[in-house]
């Protein structure tokens, strides 16, 4: 065994995104595109010398061959200790918790996740920090320095252990531990909730319906939910772990998981229907006969935060991406506590809950989580709304009449056109924000604009500022409109449109309907027929 030095030439496109790099699956099989990413991260972090890292992946095509290099060059490399989830499979929750827990150093995470898997499909590979966080844009731009200059990469020649197999193996002078990827995260979980409750509510008949989507958190859910809590057998559907996800899409909305929606919308559904992703970092909720909004379910949870029992003592602050409705805002207000608003991407959360300024933070594209670890996690944000429910006796669609009642509705939605011509794309951003100057005190679709600008964020911690995060135009009555371009697509650019308007009367109206004038104003502001050639969105949420 011996450790080989093999040249390349650098690759130009291994810029990380909003969550690490993303790219087709052929696209990181390519030779040494994969290992020189890989030694980028090495090189970004000041190298992996004695250290101990986390590794799992969502279990998507190519994550198996990809955990093997990733362990061989760590090996090479002078790693001390990888901790691996068996089968490479580790949700992304489940990986930040592993690396707070065992006190790594940081963590590799193997998965593009909602995004389509199967050998068309894509791939993605994140690297974590030593919070269990996202890597913040300081390290991500060391890691893209890297990639430009980076000409050779160090592998093990040894194959990688079998990782069906639980235990220690030397690998080099390194130990690769493959550890359960479920029970850790099970057990954090016990900890943070009622699980006396929640087991009383099943025994009491209480129906769910979870849709793991063929993805990473199949495994996670059937232990907890159904061996561990009592909900029927059959409760989570899909939960084996695919390449491909059953040649289904892991991204859980109402368009990708529609047959758990046609499900909850009849009169004899279950009571509770939730679906999460790609890695288990994102969530939909659902009742029966009603679909809670990504935005909506952050602000009625956290409204309703003491009824949980790590929470019982009341949260520190709250906090949202900038596109996220400000239901949450209403809710913070009502509270006396702080509401922060960052840019889109997790790891602009890490310093507020590292502070103890915040508790709860989310994001509309059904992100949801707390200061119990540092990524997004679906299945706790399930875990959430079940001990609400259980401790209040409530229904989803009672807790939520009540919830608007109290606070006022956010309709809200968002509308993604997907792989547009990235030249048209960015035409279209510079066009609106030519505009954003002159815009205040001008009428659009029968709406008066207050302001507009382009927001940008200064983290109240280490003073660092974010810029170009996404166009906001304000209208009378609390209406918003916010454009921004996507970046966690891999064919071209998806644009996505966000429209919320705040009403207090008119509480169970079609959301379409009720934004149907802002949706008017953003669409004679972008110009985005002509623009794109689009008349209609792809997804609509």
């Amino acid at each position: 065994m011996s450790i080989q030095s093999i040249s390349h030439q650098p690759f130009d496109d291994q810029k990380p995104g909003t969550s690490g790099l993303r790219k087709k699956t052929a696209h990181f099989q390519q030779p040494h595109y994969l290992p020189a990413f890989i030694q980028s991260i090495w090189a970004g972090i000041g190298g992996v010398a004695g250290k101990t890292l986390v590794l799992g992946g969502d279990g998507r095509f190519f994550c198996k061959e990809a955990a093997g290099i990733v362990l061989r060059m760590a090996a090479a490399s002078g790693a001390a200790r990888v901790i691996v989830g068996q089968n490479a499979l580790l949700s992304t929750p489940a990986a930040s918790h592993l690396i707070r827990k065992r006190g790594a150093d940081g963590g590799i995470v193997l998965s593009a996740s909602h995004n389509p898997g199967g050998p068309n499909g894509d791939f993605g590979v994140k690297y974590n920090v030593a919070n269990g966080g996202p890597a913040p844009e300081s390290i991500t731009d060391a890691i893209f320095a890297a990639s430009q200059t980076q000409s050779e990469y160090l592998i093990f020649d040894a194959a990688a252990p079998d990782l069906s197999i639980l235990g220690e193996t030397p690998l080099g002078g390194m130990v690769v531990e493959v550890i359960d990827p479920v029970a850790d995260y099970a057990a954090l979980m016990e900890q943070l909730f009622d699980f006396n409750a929640l087991r009383a509510l099943f025994a009491g008949g209480f129906r769910m319906r979870f849709d793991a989507m063929h993805a990473v958190t199949g495994p996670y859910a059937k232990t907890i939910f159904e061996d561990t809590l009592g909900a029927p057998t059959g409760s989570v559907i899909n939960a084996t772990p695919l390449p491909d996800f059953g040649q289904g899409h892991p991204d859980p909305n109402p368009i990708w998981a529609k047959p758990l929606v046609d499900e909850l919308m009849a009169d004899d559904g279950p009571d509770f229907g939730a679906a999460s992703d790609g890695d288990g970092d994102r969530n939909m909720i659902l009742g029966r006969g009603i679909y809670v909004t990504p935005s909506d379910s952050l602000a009625a949870l956290a409204a309703n935060a003491t009824y949980i029992p790590a929470y019982a003592d009341g949260l520190k602050g709250v906090a949202r991406s900038m596109p996220t409705s400000a239901a949450l805002d209403r809710v913070a207000e009502h509270l006396g506590i702080e509401c922060h608003e960052t840019p889109t991407g997790w790891k602009f959360f890490g310093n507020l809950l590292d502070a103890g300024r915040t508790t709860f933070c989310g994001e509309e594209s059904a992100g949801t989580s707390s200061d119990h670890l540092r990524e997004k996690d679906g299945v706790w944000a399930v875990l959430c709304w079940l001990n609400v429910l259980a401790a209040r006796g409530v229904s989803v669609q009672a807790l939520m009449q009540d919830h608007w009642a109290r606070f006022g509705r956010n309709y809200y939605s968002r509308h993604d056109y997907e792989g547009i011509d990235s030249a048209a794309a960015n035409a279209l951003m510079d066009h609106l924000r030519a505009q954003l100057p002159t815009l205040a005190g001008q009428s659009v679709a029968g709406l008066c604009v207050t302001h507009a600008d382009e927001f940008a964020y200064d983290d109240p911690i280490d003073g660092s500022r974010t810029e170009r995060q996404g166009l906001r135009i304000y209208f009378e009555g609390g209406a918003r409109l916010v454009f921004r371009l996507s970046g966690t697509g891999t064919v071209g650019a998806t644009l996505r449109v966000y429209m919320e308007c705040l009403e207090t009367r008119t509480l169970n109206a079609d959301p379409q309907e009720m934004l149907a004038p802002v949706i008017k104003a953003a669409e004679e502001l972008a110009e985005i027929v002509p623009r794109t050639g689009r008349t209609a969105p792809d997804v609509i949420t």
